[in-house]
């Protein structure tokens, strides 16, 4: 199920706001690994082969495995990115180390399969109200999304954690009762120049 790609890292010894200033105007990203099982390790990474990395996943939660001299794979996700809205440049990039033998907790996007009958034949509006879920699972179990095939949702229905797929090795973590995704009741349809004249006739 889980699908991985691959990212050079360089480890880097020295550390601070000028240092990082230094990296970034070298086009590299400053990045940390860090899990419950190591000390957090300081890295850099070139900036053009995290945003090619970034538009290959897009936007679902993948396996990434680091790779530098001098060092081992590291099994990883990407758990935070920080960029300047202004500069359009990233600042940061957290990666969480992960062990294939052993489960961990992760965010993984919801992904909306299908145009529901609620909206399509009966005016209702989609709100999605959870826009990602919390699952537990190994690595090689990792889905990149959970996909929601909204079809058969009708208006006032609201699909639960408890209605997601069952995904073979993923354990949903958010409360069962806890709304993602709802079909809520659209505005009754303003009546077109006329038709109410043509109403009153029959």
């Amino acid at each position: 199920m889980s699908t991985s790609t691959n990212l050079k890292v360089t480890q880097r010894e020295v550390t601070g706001r000028s240092a990082s200033r230094r990296l970034r105007k070298a086009n590299q990203i400053p990045a940390i690994l860090y899990g419950k099982h190591t000390d957090p390790v300081k890295l850099s990474v070139d900036a053009k082969e995290f945003l090619q990395m970034l538009r290959s996943i897009s936007g679902r939660k993948t396996i990434i495995e680091l790779e530098g001299e001098g060092r081992d794979k590291s099994l990883s996700f990407l758990q935070e990115v920080q960029r300047d809205p202004i500069k359009d440049i990233f600042l940061h990039a957290d990666f969480q180390e992960v062990r294939a033998d052993e489960k961990f907790e992760v965010e993984v996007p919801i992904v909306v399969i299908g145009e529901a009958v609620g909206v399509k034949m009966q005016n209702g509006i989609l709100e999605i109200a959870n826009h990602t879920v919390k699952i537990r699972c190994l690595a090689k179990d990792l889905p990149g999304a959970i996909e929601v095939d909204v079809t058969n949702v009708n208006v006032e229905e609201t699909v639960k954690v408890s209605g997601l797929p069952q995904l073979e090795g993923v354990e949903y973590r958010d409360p069962a009762g806890q709304a993602i995704i709802s079909i809520l009741m659209g505005e009754a349809e303003e009546p077109k120049p006329g038709e109410e004249a043509e109403e009153a006739k029959k």
